[in-house]
């Protein structure tokens, strides 16, 4: 038994086959097929309700997510337009507490008047017109933004709106948080015409009356009077220009007695202008330290200060005042117009370089300066440069760039500038030609013959010396001050073309007290001690005068020939090479260079030296002393 139910078959019932299998082989009663089928009918209906039911929850949590999307962007929108409705009112009152315009309001005009044309608002645009016009005529180094009350650009004529506008809420808020200026005014008939007054702010201006036919000159009064309240520094350099000095005068220290320091120092800066041109230059300098103690941060009148003292010869101070201003600059001035304040940092830079020997630095600014678009100054500038750096031929090309002035003052000192360039290339016949009709010229003007007592008399009196003439040298030098340094140096040479080398040495003592800084007081008085034999002292003089002034090639090329005169020509030979990297077109610096040479016996060099000073300019006795030199 075990046996055969070990050997039995194996039937698989598991699955839909075996469940089948199972039925056919144990068939159903009939009541349990039918209740099965029933639950496979249920079943069926259970899964398609359930397929169904999963469709539409899909469906709906498909819609949930788009509406939440919608719900996302919609707030986002929102946030958006309330960010914007934000930014713009945030804009609106910054706008409006910036605001510094000029809004001229209708006039009030008489009923006949507005029916002729002449309305209210056209009155306002006469009165605007008036007040651009003066805005844009007045000449001034000042940036408008520095200006206590500037209106800038913004000026305009006031309409008002009827009802609430975008419009009307910007002008409330201009009126509560800004600052423009506003401007009204009315017209009304008198029995002998008309009269017109206007008011600024909180101030009337006085009644102008005249009659109909006068109305834009009534018009004009009252507009000049507006600005005078309205723009008192602006309206006093209109007057300058118009030649009113003595109004422009008062306007300016009543600002000097306000309490505004930037209003105070650019007043003292204009009383010191208007001072320097009625040729007192030294209370003018008084003005401009008042200036610069009101506000130090304001350069205009520490440049003015500096050339100021350049202008009378005061060397040393010039120097100082220079320094200090070009270090001051080093941190701008927002008070200042951006291309007014570059062109006066270069000017004072080569003012300084100048001052200090260094010649090559001044030509290099001063080219910098006509780039500047300060072409008349800069063209000055460059002709002295390439004269004080003995270069004829480059003095030549800037005199030949020079456009003839047309004005007065631009001619004169230009001519100035000639003098001086033609006494440091020692052109004495061209000096004495153009002198006497350069000083009549300057005898007119105050302004003009304070500011040139470098570039008159000192001239002409060297002039006169080197033509032989000692006597009317003298007369002529003796007119000087006794503080300018260059007169002092003019009067050393003069005698030491005289041969009163005690009286040289006297005025070169003199001159390098008054400005000890000054390297051309050295130099000079070592050249006087050259001439009278004292090699040696001069060496001493040269010596100082180089430390002076690092860049300066006078004191090396006369050190070179001091020390010829000891029999040292090697040693002579450094310094003219040292003399020409600062001077490299000197045509009296190659001539000794190449006499150097001859004598320490190098004939190549010496001829390459001659060559080159044949090609450059040089006096009449140094083209003899060539001829002989190269011929020797």
């Amino acid at each position: 038994m075990a046996e055969s139910e070990a050997s039995a078959p194996k039937v698989n019932i598991s699955g839909a086959a075996g469940a089948e299998a199972i039925a056919q082989a144990h068939p159903l009663d009939p009541r349990a097929a039918a209740y099965l089928e029933k639950q496979g009918r249920l079943a069926d209906l259970q899964s398609q309700n359930l397929i169904e039911q999963n469709a539409f929850e899909l469906s709906h949590l498909r819609w949930r997510r788009f509406s939440d999307q919608m719900s996302g962007a919609l707030q986002v929108m929102l946030a958006a337009v309330g960010l914007l409705i934000v930014v713009a009112l945030g804009a609106a009152i910054w706008s409006a507490a910036s605001d510094n315009g000029l809004v001229v309001e209708a006039f009030s005009v008489p009923p006949d008047l507005a029916a002729k044309g002449l309305t209210g608002e056209v009155i306002a645009n006469k009165v605007l017109d008036r007040l651009a016009s003066f805005q844009a005529q007045t000449v001034t180094m000042r940036a408008s933004a520095s200006y206590a009350n500037n209106w800038g650009d913004d000026i305009k004529v006031q309409i008002p709106d009827t009802g609430v506008s975008i419009g009307e809420f910007n002008r409330y808020l201009r009126q509560w948080l800004g600052h423009e200026t506003h401007i009204s005014g009315e017209i009304y008939r008198t029995p002998d015409g008309l009269a017109l007054s206007a008011r600024a702010g909180g101030e009337s201006t006085p009644v102008f009356k005249g009659s109909e036919a006068d109305i834009d000159a009534l018009i004009e009064q009252a507009a000049e009077r507006v600005f005078r309240s309205t723009q008192p520094y602006r309206y006093a350099a209109w007057l300058e220009d118009r030649g009113r000095a003595a109004e422009s005068t008062a306007i300016l220290q009543t600002i000097a007695a306000g309490d505004n320091a930037r209003e105070r120092a650019w007043a003292y800066n204009g009383l010191a202008h208007l001072t320097i041109m009625t040729g007192d230059i030294p209370r003018a300098d008084v003005y401009a330290r008042k200036g610069i103690e009101s506000d130090p941060t304001v350069l205009l009148p520490q440049f003015n200060l500096a050339d100021g003292e350049a202008g009378i010869g005061h060397e040393e101070n010039a120097l100082t005042f220079g320094r200090s201003a070009l270090k001051n600059a080093d941190a701008g001035d927002p008070t200042m117009d951006a291309q007014a304040l570059a062109q006066r940092v270069m000017a004072m830079r080569l003012q300084v370089a100048e001052l200090a020997g260094d010649y090559g630095a001044g030509l290099d600014f001063a080219r910098k300066r006509i780039a500047l678009n300060d072409i008349d100054g800069g063209t000055d500038d460059e002709m002295v440069a390439c004269a004080l750096l003995h270069d004829g031929g480059c003095f030549q090309a800037a005199f030949a760039s020079f456009a003839p002035p047309s004005d007065t003052l631009t001619r004169l000192t230009h001519q100035g500038n000639v003098q001086l360039a033609n006494a440091a290339l020692e052109r004495w016949d061209a000096v004495a030609a153009a002198a006497p009709q350069f000083h009549a010229g300057l005898l007119p003007n105050p302004f003009l013959l304070s500011f040139n007592v470098e570039t008159d008399a000192p001239p002409r009196a060297l002039a006169a010396a080197n033509l032989g003439d000692v006597k009317l040298a003298l007369a002529l030098i003796a007119k000087t001050p006794a503080d300018c340094v260059p007169c002092l140096r003019a009067r050393g040479r003069i005698d030491a073309i005289a041969h009163n080398w005690d009286g040289a040495a006297w005025w070169y003592a003199r001159a390098a007290y008054a400005a000890p800084s000054i390297p051309m007081n050295y130099s000079d008085w070592g050249r006087v001690l050259l001439e009278k034999g004292d090699a040696e002292g001069a060496i001493a003089k040269f010596r100082i005068a180089h430390e002076k002034g690092s860049r300066f090639a006078d004191p090396l090329e006369m050190w070179g020939e001091a020390l010829m005169a000891q029999n040292h020509s090697d040693l002579a030979l450094s310094k003219f090479s040292e003399a020409a990297q600062a001077a490299p077109n000197w045509g009296r610096l190659h001539l000794k260079w190449g006499e150097a040479l001859v004598w320490s016996g190098d004939k190549d060099e010496a001829r390459k030296q001659f060559t080159i000073a044949r090609g450059l300019d040089l006096t009449p006795s140094e083209t003899s002393e060539l001829a002989r030199a190269s011929h020797g």
